[in-house]
């Protein structure tokens, strides 16, 4: 079992940067995915779900209307569109397989990626 977290870089403020989630040896339908992010000396937080079985789609309020999830079945992978970034969106982002997508709530996870960082600047 295995997510494979990518697509990080360097982008300008104002820019967009998408982010993958390949998974394998489970589904889509097996698990929800959330992607996630962590700062030096923070928590992580969860940004936002996405559940192929329901649909459910859910993101935080600082990143609402700026960033989009995206899953794609037949590639057994999610993606994290990300526009209107800014210097605070500077972060290690994680995608992991969770239970369930619910609004505001990211159970433990049963499996996580290894991370991808996205430095915003100029």
């Amino acid at each position: 079992v295995q997510l494979q977290a990518s697509g990080g870089g360097l982008v300008q403020p104002g820019g967009s940067q998408r982010l993958t989630c390949a998974a394998s040896g489970f589904t889509l339908n097996d698990y929800a995915i959330g992607w996630y992010r962590q700062v030096p000396g923070k928590a992580r937080e969860g940004l936002s779900c996405f559940s192929a079985n329901n649909g459910n789609i859910f993101y935080k309020d600082s990143v609402k209307g700026r960033f989009t999830i995206a899953g794609d079945n037949a590639r057994n992978t999610v993606y994290l569109q990300m526009n209107d970034l800014k210097p605070e969106d500077t972060a290690v982002y994680y995608c992991a397989a969770i239970d369930y997508c619910s609004s505001g709530t990211y159970p433990p996870a049963a499996y996580w990626g290894q991370g991808t960082l996205v430095t915003v600047s100029s």
